[in-house]
């Protein structure tokens, strides 16, 4: 169980101290407009694509209790934990540093603006190691059905 909350603990802190000083470069003032995607600071009061910012400073709260919540189930489901304890940690960690910024500034940061051929949403290294770590565990749960016996 010690290897497993190492996993867990050092992706965690690697995605959430690698968005963070991402973000504080953007904080100091940074912008970059180029052809195909530009690096400009925006400011999500709602989750993916802005969409529940109707809640304002209420959805912290929410975040945080299900932040908290998925702590709870992984200590009662160790087995879980320790399947997929590097994807969980990339999890914990970018939605912690996300939910960090709607504490310190009233939103999350997001600064990478995809525009070429079609507008995207402006968003941040967190919510990209959030569609990786999904990946990783649908690619481990994939691989582990493989290996049984239908």
């Amino acid at each position: 169980m010690a290897k497993t909350l190492a996993i867990v603990l050092l992706a965690f802190l690697g995605v959430f101290i690698i968005d963070q000083n991402i973000k504080a470069i953007f904080l100091e003032g940074f912008t970059w407009y180029g052809e195909y995607f530009s690096l400009i600071l925006a400011y999500n009061k709602g989750v993916a694509f802005s969409m529940f910012a109707f809640l304002e400073g209420n959805l912290k709260y929410i975040q945080l209790f299900l932040l908290f919540g998925i702590v709870g189930y992984l200590a009662v489901n160790q087995e879980v934990l320790k399947k997929y304890s590097f994807p969980i940690g990339l999890v914990l960690g970018a939605g912690s540093s996300n939910l960090y910024d709607r504490f310190i500034h009233g939103g999350v940061v997001d600064y990478f603006y995809w525009h070429r051929w079609f507008e995207f949403a402006v968003f941040n290294f967190a919510d990209v190691m959030i569609n990786i770590a999904v990946v990783l565990i649908l690619l481990i749960a994939y691989k582990n059905r493989s290996k049984s016996p239908i």
